[in-house]
């Protein structure tokens, strides 16, 4: 019994090492748990009112986990240790970015979200990370903040995207370009 009881704390911590960071505190775990399931289950209420069926309900909770958790988690001083440590470049950074292609799964798997939209929504991403990234390092939290601002304007004000996924492009521009972009001072 005791193995099997050793055998699941292993397992925690090697899934809390994936999920937030390695050697994160309990109070970061806490707190990127909660976020995730907050976000997921005002997500999926909101997807459920919209109606929607099973596999885009699942496509919008797992997204929404995501996108709500990592941007608690990309906050954290474990995940910048993790994230900002020697060696990383700008190149790791972007790729992190473009690596998020969750507005295409919701552009595949769910009705009212258009391929349009997704592209929008992915370059607008994209190019605010690129911005981030070439300013001066003095200079690259006022230019985040910038161009988040501008990007989650032209999403939420140009893009269609159904209501209950209003919070989708938000979301993801503060996980990505606020949360992961900007290194811990």
């Amino acid at each position: 019994m005791r193995a099997s009881g050793g055998a699941t704390a292993t397992a925690a911590r090697r899934l809390d090492a994936r999920l937030v960071a390695p050697d994160a505190e309990r109070g970061e775990r806490v707190g990127c748990y909660a976020g995730a399931l907050a976000g997921t289950v005002f997500a999926t209420v909101l997807a459920l009112r919209a109606q929607h069926t099973w596999l885009p309900l699942i496509v919008i909770a797992v997204v929404a986990f995501d996108l709500f958790g990592g941007t608690v988690v990309n906050a954290t001083r474990s995940a910048k240790r993790r994230f900002h440590r020697p060696g990383r470049t700008r190149r790791h950074h972007f790729a992190f970015v473009a690596a998020h292609v969750q507005p295409f799964a919701l552009a595949l798997l769910v009705p009212g979200f258009g391929w349009t939209s997704a592209g929008a929504v992915y370059g607008l991403t994209l190019a605010g990370a690129a911005c981030v990234l070439v300013a001066p390092t003095d200079l690259r939290r006022p230019v985040a903040f910038a161009v988040s601002a501008l990007a989650i304007t032209a999403a939420t004000t140009s893009v269609a995207v159904p209501g209950e996924l209003a919070w989708f492009a938000p979301v993801l521009v503060i996980k990505l370009l606020l949360a992961h972009l900007l290194p811990e001072r």
